[in-house]
């Protein structure tokens, strides 16, 4: 089943046009699509519902792929991801000049994950930093 545009349109007004990971705006990046993506991919099972689907910038979107765990840098145990419609982005991920900095597991393996704090990235979030 293919999710409409109007679905699309929605998810992306509900997450105000920023990425639900790494919270980068659709808007400083114009040349890249950001993507609704499956936050657990069809082949695990996930479905099409609205409580399924994520706003994504291109960069989180490819490195998550399927991934539903990673890594903790901190501990090395697997620990779930950072799941956008169960969890507080909040209560995972805080910024600190221009990077985001995990307050629990989830938070730092998504971040490490994700390769959320790459320089060009962090470059982003400074230069934009009044929309913080």
């Amino acid at each position: 089943m293919a999710i409409s545009s109007i679905e699309r349109h929605r998810i992306r007004a509900n997450a105000e046009g920023r990425c639900e990971y790494c919270h980068m705006a659709n808007d400083w990046e114009p040349f890249f699509s950001y993507h609704v993506e499956h936050i657990t991919a069809r082949q695990h099972g996930g479905n099409d519902d609205a409580g399924n689907l994520a706003f994504s910038c291109h960069h989180c979107n490819f490195i998550k792929g399927p991934n539903l765990t990673s890594i903790d840098p901190d501990s090395g145990e697997v620990v779930e991801l950072f799941h956008p419609r169960r969890q507080r982005w909040a209560e995972n991920f805080r910024f600190e000049a221009g990077r985001i900095i995990g307050t629990t597991a989830t938070g730092r393996t998504t971040i490490f994950l994700l390769q959320m704090n790459a320089a060009h990235r962090v470059e982003l979030r400074l230069v934009n930093r009044d929309m913080f």
